[in-house]
């Protein structure tokens, strides 16, 4: 299979790794037998929520952009949002499968509820690309980020914040909905860094990733440790932390214990430049977006993917899903700059509003 250069040079980059892809050297919409109205291809993509702002910010216009580069303008993104609603989705599905998309992107709400729905595609001739969360069913795809290095990443960010403070205290874990299988995969990380190392005083499986609700928990962690016994909050992702930080200052804790995230949303960004959270994991969305769309536009087109593919990976219920896994980078204050700053994500000006000006200047984001 010819490889589009620019699409594979963008995931090869993040990747850093020699995969097959990354040796072509031809034009990146170059496709052999190609016409026009070959590329005329419908890609659903079906996205699970809107509370996180990655979604409609990132992943939708970054699968759209790369759809178009590769069908040369002649291909069309059908978008669905379930808004975190698992029957929503699965109804979204049958929709697409009725407008007889060529390919689905499916991040599913509930990985094992969605398993039905991917049947019903697959049955139709439908190719589906599990995207950011391993759906069960018979997948042809999947592209995420490695969910237990994620893990691992937070869970070193968090003892290496806490120090010697680690043996002094309790910890409280914030994961995240057992409905989504990354959840599992950052858990299992984090534990394999913390477990022997620090107290768990409280551990949570937060439903629907809710800001609320890991509110509501780390309330009654609080409660029941102490507000001056907790050190650290492992926190799975951003818009958890949000709700844990609030819980913690309405409870009157301070100085804040380091709390962990994921995303790199633009709150998360300037809680961490004005001290209140202490780390993200900032993951780049645009190759992830890219794998996916190009997987979603090969399948389609009936050609092969496997030069793309960097990782075999099981579901529960399919064995070898060709897969591309994106690594995390762990942001901290000290290097806001040269993450989401230089990739374009966040701007200064964006991240550094008038009350977060002393705090931006102090570590050189002016």
């Amino acid at each position: 299979m010819r490889r589009r250069a620019a699409v594979a040079a963008a995931v090869c980059a993040a990747l850093a790794l020699s995969l097959t892809a990354c040796g072509g050297s031809e034009d990146a919409d170059a496709r052999p037998g190609g016409s026009a109205k070959g590329y005329a291809v419908k890609i659903g993509l079906l996205l699970p929520e809107n509370q996180t702002a990655r979604y409609e910010k990132f992943d939708k216009p970054l699968i759209e952009k790369e759809v178009a580069k590769l069908t040369r303008g002649k291909g069309e993104v059908v978008y669905a949002n379930a808004k975190q609603n698992a029957a929503t989705q699965s109804a979204q599905v049958d929709a697409m499968v009725a407008n007889k998309v060529n390919a689905l992107i499916i991040d599913a709400v509930d990985s094992k509820a969605i398993a039905e729905s991917v049947k019903k595609a697959k049955a139709a001739g439908i190719p589906v690309v599990a995207y950011d969360r391993l759906a069960e069913g018979p997948i042809d795809a999947y592209t995420s980020f490695d969910n237990e290095d994620v893990g691992r990443v937070q869970g070193k960010a968090l003892l290496d914040a806490l120090g010697d403070k680690a043996k002094d205290g309790q910890i409280v874990m914030m994961n995240g909905s057992v409905t989504d299988p990354n959840a599992k995969g950052f858990k299992a990380g984090a534990h394999a860094v913390l477990d022997g190392k620090v107290t768990v005083g409280r551990e949570y499986d937060t439903v629907d990733w809710k800001p609320e609700n890991a509110h509501t928990n780390m309330t009654a962690a609080l409660t029941a440790l102490g507000k001056g016994k907790v050190v650290g909050v492992y926190s799975a992702n951003d818009g958890m932390a949000g709700g844990i930080i609030t819980a913690l200052k309405a409870a009157g804790v301070s100085p804040l214990p380091p709390v962990t995230g994921q995303d790199a949303e633009l709150a998360a960004v300037q809680r961490i430049v004005a001290g209140e959270q202490f780390m993200t994991v900032y993951k780049r969305y645009a190759p992830e977006a890219a794998a996916a769309a190009e997987m979603a536009v090969d399948l389609a087109l009936g050609e092969k993917i496997d030069g793309i593919v960097n990782q075999l990976v099981d579901s529960p219920t399919s064995k070898d899903v060709r897969s591309v896994l994106v690594p995390g980078t762990p942001l901290t204050r000290d290097n806001v700059r040269s993450t989401v700053v230089v990739d374009g994500v966040w701007t200064v000006s964006e991240i550094c509003t008038e009350k977060l000006r002393a705090a931006c200047e102090e570590i050189g984001l002016t």
